[in-house]
């Protein structure tokens, strides 16, 4: 693809909005659609053109992006808009889906006339904005070639299989990562109890095999200032966790840790309840679970 190509962007969120800016910079043409007015006037200042209806923003597209948060609503636009998507475009939902509900999508895709893939990617809102995003492509070998020029302008794309494989490994990424994060929020917590200086303690981690992408990135820049705002929110950590949890159970693999993974999100999920960043549950553990034992000394 060139820079005379046009991309629809539709789903203009915390993770979408930058994207899309990343793709007007690159010199791209981009048409991006949202049911917020206020994230589509965010295209427009940025250089895009932004349109209430998403079957208006495919109808030039070469390119269209999916950025949304689940399933339901993937498919849901995606019956808006194939009507109107050329025939030969591609389509690349970039959300984090159910893998086999993406194969099933890709048909109906493929019935239209046009291409599917599926690019879920991670990095968060920081690498949405620098452009350094790891995305996870599954597809044809063709398709994903033809969406390389686009990928690359938003990150890392790696082809990881056929469709729907991408959006497996996203949710399996997710689900390490949630799990990570709690059992790092348990042992920093414990530490803290007994008077080690948290700051001092992820030095000390990340120098040794204890550390993960939790006590070197989201412990250190959204938990120990207590900013939780690393903008991707607890509900799709938690729906990521079941997506992959669940595809474990049909495909016959244990996942007797995560089940209490997800079990524990689950109990933080609705006390902290909608909007919660998922950085969230350290505070929660920190104020529901983190009484100091009698006799701790520092």
């Amino acid at each position: 693809m060139s820079a005379a190509n046009v991309v629809a962007f539709i789903g203009l969120g915390n993770m979408g909005t930058p994207m899309a800016r990343r793709l007007v910079e690159s010199g791209l043409e981009v048409v991006g659609s949202d049911i917020s007015a206020e994230a589509r006037e965010r295209l427009v200042e940025a250089g895009g053109t932004a349109v209430a209806d998403a079957a208006q923003a495919v109808e030039r597209a070469d390119a269209v992006i999916l950025m949304l948060p689940n399933s339901d609503i993937v498919e849901a636009a995606a019956a808006g808009i194939l009507p109107s998507v050329q025939p030969g475009a591609l389509v690349i939902d970039m959300s984090s889906s159910e893998p086999l509900r993406s194969r099933e999508l890709a048909g109906v895709v493929e019935q239209s006339g046009a291409r599917f893939i599926d690019a879920p990617v991670s990095g968060g809102v920081g690498g949405a904005r620098a452009g350094t995003l790891t995305i996870m492509v599954g597809g044809a070998e063709a398709d994903v070639q033809a969406a390389l020029p686009v990928l690359e302008v938003l990150g890392r794309p790696t082809h990881v299989g056929a469709v729907g494989a991408g959006h497996a490994l996203k949710a399996i990424n997710n689900l390490m990562s949630a799990t990570h994060l709690w059992a790092s929020s348990e042992a920093m917590l414990t530490g803290i109890a007994f008077g080690l200086d948290p700051e001092v303690m992820l030095d000390a981690i990340n120098g040794s095999s204890g550390r993960s992408g939790s006590t070197q990135h989201k412990w250190p820049n959204f938990i120990v200032g207590e900013t939780y705002d690393s903008g991707f929110g607890l509900a799709l950590m938690l729906k990521d966790m079941r997506i992959a949890t669940g595809l474990a159970e049909r495909l016959g693999v244990p996942h007797t840790l995560t089940d209490a993974a997800v079990a524990h999100w689950e109990a933080a999920d609705a006390e902290l309840g909608a909007g919660a960043d998922h950085t969230e549950v350290a505070r929660w553990l920190r104020e529901h679970l983190a009484t100091p034992a009698e006799g701790a000394t520092a």
